[in-house]
Parts: C-alpha cells; structure tokens; sequence
C-alpha cells in the first residue's frame, strides 16, 4: 500500500512522459564582428550598446543604494543578469516602433534614450520622472520614446501590445509593437490569448518572454511541462526561437529579424530569452532557494562580462577604451543621482489631475 507523503515533505514529481522533438529554433551564436555589421550592426553601435548595458547595470545599483537609504519607498526590483536582452531588444526596435518592457528591462528604456535620471527619479516618486511622481518603481515609460509604463499585473499590457499592432495594421503603417512576459506570467491567460489573437491576425508583433529560470521561487520545472517556452509559439501559427539572452549580438541579430519580418507582414515570432536572475526577485528577496550548482552553470555567461570579451576579441577594445567609458557611465550617474534627487515630489494638488477625461 502507497505510503502517503509526510508533512513538509518535498513533492516527487513523475517524470515528463512526452518526449519529442521541439517545435522551436535555437539561434545559432554570432561568431564575429562582420556577422553583425553583415546585418546592419557595426562596431561604433555595438559600443553604444554596451555603454547602455553598463548604464543598465549603474542606474540599478545606484537605485539599491537609494532603497537602503530609506529613499525608495515599497520594494526594488532589478534586471541584473538580463541587462544585454533587454538592451539588445531596444537597440533592435526601430525608431517609430512601440514596447511594452516590464520589470526587468530597465535597459530597453535606457536603449530607447530615457535619460537616467528620470528612472531613478521614478523609483523615489519624484516630479521630474515619466510618471510626474504618480506611480514609482519600474512602472515608467515614455510615449516619446515608444514606450508604455508597465502595470503589477503581468502579462497585462500583451494585450495592449496587440492593440497597438491592429492599429498599425489597420492603418497600413509599418511600425512593430514588442510584448515583454516573464517566464512565470507566461502562464497567465492574457499570454495566451494574446499570442493567439496575434497568431490569427498575423499582426506586426513580436512576443518576449524573459526566462530568468525562476517565476519568484518557483522554478521551471514547476512552471510548465515543456524544455522551452519558445515551443508553444508553433500552437499558435508562428515562430519561436530560444536565444542565449546573456548574449547580446545574437539577442539583437534575432530582433532585428523578428522585428523586420513582422513589418514586412510576415507575422508574429515570440523570442525566449534565456538569462539567470542575479538577485532575488526584488531587495526583499535574497534568493536562497537558488542552488549553487544553477549559478555555476551560468557563471560563465554573466552578460556584462560576456559582452566586454566579445568586444575584446571581435572588435579590438582596448583597455584604455575600456577606462575611459566606464568612467564616463560612473560620472554620468554621479550626475544623474544629483539630477534626481533635487527634483521635487509631486504637488499634492495635482493628485487628481490627467485621471478625468
């Protein structure tokens, strides 16, 4: 007779039974610098992205610093690991394009051209920041810049993202809106409903789901059934590809096409970006349920680290070249703290103002 599990027991799950080929494209790695300037990214481009990959990584740190200091009020929550997918998807979108980044994409904005002063303004409710103070955290955006302020409630802006591509398609335009998901809120049925109404209409829109093994705590394997989430874009009549998202030339190589194809009419693609998250799920979180050995699959892949050496090593970056611009990313957020700071919290008797029509 089966013995039942004791209290507090960990749960022994069966093994997956469906073994099968997969219904998705894994991108192959680009090997040089002239594979990247054969499709449209030269070395100068590639420098500016790192300088926002390094930006990415200051304006989160910096922003830390203000949480512990008491000057970000509720919780923080960082992209750190999944700074070269989000910067790689920004630089990829083209400039009358629209997104919808969520928590972890700080870089997209900072790729999109908002300045860093104004998203650490928005993480201390500041009057200067994209929300005039009325909202904090990661929940910011610029419409000038093509991108719309996330909400808590993930994936909920997927929808939004479709609505923007059946304006544009109706309206004959060629712009390309981008939908961010986690791997976690992929499992929500505004995900899917989303991919499918995209899939029918064959919208000019490309899905992202940032896969940062883990939705909170619960890891992947508690997550779905499937090896890849990039899988179940064929269910929905388009194409998915799993992407190494720590790898920022082949992140924007396999944007640019995506993005290029759906403005050509070609559809959907919904690109799995595969990181780690480096932190916990926010500064309240110190992710000790993460193993060891996980972080030592991934150590190799950190992404700051793994775009210096490609520049190294495919575009001749000298240590002096090196120097020179991380100094210029740490002055710059010296000024930026300065900037954000002295921008004054919002007058209380605009509290109401902009929520009327």
């Amino acid at each position: 007779m089966r013995q039942p599990a004791r209290p507090g027991a960990p749960i022994a799950l069966p093994p997956r039974r469906l073994r099968r080929a997969p219904t998705c494209r894994f991108a192959e790695p680009v090997a040089s610098l002239r594979e990247l300037e054969e499709e449209g990214l030269d070395r100068a481009a590639l420098v500016r992205a790192y300088r926002h990959v390094l930006t990415t990584r200051a304006v989160e740190e910096r922003g830390e610093i203000l949480y512990r200091q008491g000057k970000v009020p509720g919780s923080y929550y960082t992209g750190r690991g999944n700074e070269c997918a989000a910067v790689g998807l920004g630089i990829a979108m083209g400039p009358d394009d629209v997104g919808t980044p969520i928590q972890r994409d700080i870089g997209v904005h900072i790729a999109r051209g908002l300045e860093p002063w104004r998203v650490l303004a928005n993480y201390m409710g500041r009057s200067g920041s994209p929300t005039g103070g009325r909202d904090g955290s990661v929940h910011l955006g610029d419409l000038a810049l093509g991108t719309i302020p996330m909400v808590s409630h993930l994936p909920a802006m997927l929808p939004v993202a479709c609505g923007l591509a059946l304006a544009f398609q109706i309206r004959r335009e060629r712009r390309v809106a981008v939908g961010w998901m986690g791997d976690g809120s992929a499992a929500r049925g505004d995900a899917h409903e989303a991919m499918n109404f995209a899939g029918v209409r064959r919208l000019p829109m490309v899905f992202v789901i940032d896969n940062n093994q883990y939705a909170y705590t619960t890891p992947n394997r508690l997550e779905f059934a499937i090896d890849h989430l990039a899988e179940r874009a064929a269910a929905y009549g388009f194409e998915g590809v799993v992407v190494d998202g720590t790898d920022l030339p082949t992140v924007w190589r396999e944007a640019h096409r995506a993005i290029e194809r759906a403005r050509a009419g070609h559809g959907p693609t919904l690109i799995e970006c595969e990181t780690l998250r480096l932190a916990g799920h926010g500064a309240h979180d110190d992710a000790r349920y993460v193993p060891d050995e996980l972080r030592e699959r991934w150590a190799d892949r950190e992404p700051v680290e793994r775009l210096q050496r490609f520049l190294v090593e495919q575009a001749a970056w000298s240590d002096e070249e090196e120097r020179e611009l991380r100094a210029g990313v740490r002055a710059s957020l010296d000024a930026a703290v300065e900037q954000a700071l002295a921008s004054p919290l919002p007058d209380p008797s605009t509290l109401l103002d902009g929520v009327y029509a």
